[in-house]
């Protein structure tokens, strides 16, 4: 089977590329009957879906989804005829269970990724191995991507990305074509965003909390991410949002004593109760949270944060790496860090930096080649967030090549406004009406 770069050389047309690489599988399908033991394993993962289906249903009609974040309506779903009219196919990626290409909608212009069982992974190929039915086992497959669908269609939350649509094709038996089509977000990169400011990394662990907090409490109950990876995770408009669904668990572990009730880990083992319901009650909530920690806490969170809020960070790292904290105490920590760093409390005000400068208004600077700082907001010089003037009279007190610097219109996600940092006077031009504040040992001859 050609690999799927190949395939897009070889097919032409949008529509014989879609039709090619999301509906169909590389083999020639069986006409013998399914194995016994596979047939059971089916109606296993026919039964699991049912039953979400069920407690999607009774959670609508109890009134558990609030108006606002309302299930999707299959009405406002794409259908299978959307596939026929995508365009600017291209391949994104595959994993165990799913390949991922990428489209475009004609009608908006919008891009949106197609989902499909990947027939080359290894979900698929170990149950080849086991029960020698290619139909069957793709089929078995397909039921993830069915329940990742029920989920996103019930679970509107702004840290999961949106069901666009799916097309659930059930005449060809034995086997099931499922595509899901979704919000198409930005693969993280873990390197590329540990040199991001600390602000932008901060946001990123809070979205994640904001979301983690949602799934212990959703109206399907405690939902754990059983393969939680960076992976699982996308960029979209600048938010984290969570992509994969399909390798979840609504249930709690049923328990009679609190040995049955063991979260383990490569570093660490816990043991947790045994509730009075005999369910290990909180487990999915803290495997979610133990999983933030190890897989985003510990390498985003701390590093160039402010001096002042390093001990809060450091108490957050701790109780959730040791599970300490659930949901919802390590959101209310997040909060009262973001509060902090909003409000400008936690500055330290012992000395003031911006009487050692000169405040002229009517400039502007030309976008040219400067002193660099880690981490800028911008790749040709040093731009930082800061509170207001007089931390960045601090900032610029502190580096030897800062001669002067500008308050720019530009906003952070927290409202704060970014400074740039120069030591060339000749960028600065005599326009517009930005003020820049440039210190009283240069002033003199400066302009």
């Amino acid at each position: 089977m050609p690999a799927p770069e190949a395939l897009l050389a070889w097919l032409a047309t949008p529509a014989l590329l879609t039709v090619a690489l999301v509906l169909s599988g590389p083999w020639r399908l069986s006409d013998s009957p399914l194995p016994r033991s596979l047939v059971r394993e089916l109606e296993r993962r026919q039964q699991d879906l049912s039953r979400l289906e069920a407690a999607a249903d009774a959670g609508a009609r109890a009134g558990a989804f609030p108006r606002r974040r309302a299930p999707l309506a299959a009405a406002d779903l794409l259908g299978c005829s959307a596939l026929k009219e995508v365009t600017s196919v291209s391949f994104v990626g595959s994993g165990i269970t799913k390949r991922v290409l990428r489209a475009t909608l004609p009608s908006s212009g919008e891009e949106i990724a197609l989902k499909s069982v990947h027939w080359a992974g290894n979900d698929v190929s170990r149950c080849v191995q086991r029960y020698g039915h290619p139909g069957g086992c793709y089929r078995l497959a397909a039921y993830k991507l069915l329940q990742e669908a029920v989920l996103m269609q019930s679970l509107d939350h702004p840290g999961i990305v949106k069901l666009r649509g799916r097309c659930y094709d059930r005449s060809s038996a034995p086997e099931m074509k499922v595509v899901t089509m979704l919000e198409l977000g930005t693969p993280l990169e873990m390197i590329n965003l540990l040199q991001t400011p600390w602000e932008e990394r901060f946001k990123i662990c809070l979205d994640l909390v904001e979301l983690l907090y949602y799934l212990a409490n959703s109206p399907l109950g405690s939902i754990v991410l059983l393969d939680f990876q960076t992976r699982q995770f996308v960029m979209v408009n600048g938010s984290l949002k969570v992509t994969d669904l399909d390798d979840v668990s609504t249930k709690e572990p049923s328990c009679q004593l609190d040995h049955d009730c063991t979260l383990e880990f490569p570093t660490k083992r816990f043991s947790l109760r045994c509730g009075m319901h005999k369910r290990c009650e909180g487990i999915n909530e803290k495997k979610n949270l133990f999983n933030a920690y190890r897989y985003f806490f510990t390498y985003l969170l701390p590093h160039t944060a402010p001096l002042v809020l390093q001990p809060l960070l450091k108490d957050i790292l701790n109780a959730t790496g040791n599970l300490r904290f659930g949901a919802n105490e390590t959101l209310r920590a997040f909060q009262k860090v973001l509060h902090l760093y909003k409000s400008g409390l936690y500055l330290q005000k012992k000395t003031t930096y911006l009487k050692d400068y000169v405040a002229l208004k009517g400039f502007q600077s030309r976008d040219a080649e400067d002193y660099k700082c880690w981490p800028s907001y911008h790749h040709l010089g040093c731009m930082l967030s800061v509170h207001n003037p007089e931390e960045a009279a601090s900032i610029c007190s502190s580096h030897p090549q800062c001669q002067h610097f500008i308050i720019t219109p530009r906003r952070t996600w927290t409202g704060r406004p970014l400074a740039l940092f120069q030591s060339n006077f000749s960028d600065l031009i005599p326009e517009g009406n930005m003020v820049v504040y440039i210190k009283r040992s240069a002033f003199s001859g400066s302009l």
